[in-house]
């Protein structure tokens, strides 16, 4: 019997990138991407379509529901420090603040205003002096549904009007320290589609197409194209 000898597959070197980076992004809800029936939210988004532009990106989503400036502060840099390691090109994005203005009992915000700007002050000043760092500011919700009741406990409500000014504030702060800072709640808050692309059974996460909006707002925005030319 003779036997046949097989040679292997020449190595495949692996595609070029453009670039390496691993990325960070903190804050609850929105940054998660609840709502998003694709599980992609707009984090999801954002860095798919780096990958299609020739950049490697390791995503970290740090989003947590439910988190106020008061966990966040807690829990982000030692999540982050896990990570990324000094040699990694390491950014941080932050998105938060939904939590902090939700309303107890229709009256009194989780975290007060001037706290959560305290809160928000220290957790971005301290990143922007490790890691290259940008702030996304909060997403308007549906104020013809109540805040979703998804753990026990106190029943929330939310006011854009309140939100928009813990949106005000944040880019102020974000000012003072030198941080990029967009406002997208502004612009949505404007946008008579909005409203519709709030989940239907929710009112206040997005279902996909709001996130892919999201997404899309962010992904053009100068400070996160940036980081990739």
């Amino acid at each position: 019997m003779s036997s046949k000898h097989t040679e292997a597959a020449p190595l495949q070197a692996a595609p070029a990138r453009r670039s390496w980076s691993r990325i960070a992004f903190l804050g609850d809800a929105f940054t998660v991407g609840a709502g998003d029936e694709t599980m992609l939210g707009w984090v999801g988004r954002l860095c798919a379509e780096q990958w299609r532009q020739g950049h490697d990106v390791t995503a970290y989503n740090l989003g947590i529901r439910g988190g106020t400036t008061r966990l966040i502060g807690q829990r982000w840099r030692g999540e982050c420090e896990a990570r990324l390691p000094p040699s990694a090109n390491a950014k941080l994005v932050f998105m938060f603040g939904g939590n902090d203005a939700k309303l107890l009992d229709g009256k009194t915000p989780e975290v007060p205003l001037e706290e959560s700007a305290a809160n928000a002050r220290k957790i971005l000043g301290e990143a922007k002096a490790w890691l290259p760092t940008i702030w996304i500011g909060l997403i308007p919700m549906n104020e013809q549904r109540p805040y979703p009741k998804l753990l026990s406990g106190p029943q929330y409500t939310f006011s854009n009007a309140i939100q928009a000014e813990y949106n005000a504030r944040y880019a102020q702060v974000a000012a003072e320290l030198g941080i990029p800072f967009l406002d997208i709640h502004t612009p949505l808050l404007a946008d008579p589609d909005w409203p519709d692309l709030t989940q239907a059974g929710d009112g206040s996460n997005p279902a996909s197409p709001g996130y892919a909006k999201v997404a899309g707002m962010i992904g053009a925005w100068e400070a996160w194209r940036a980081w990739f030319q």
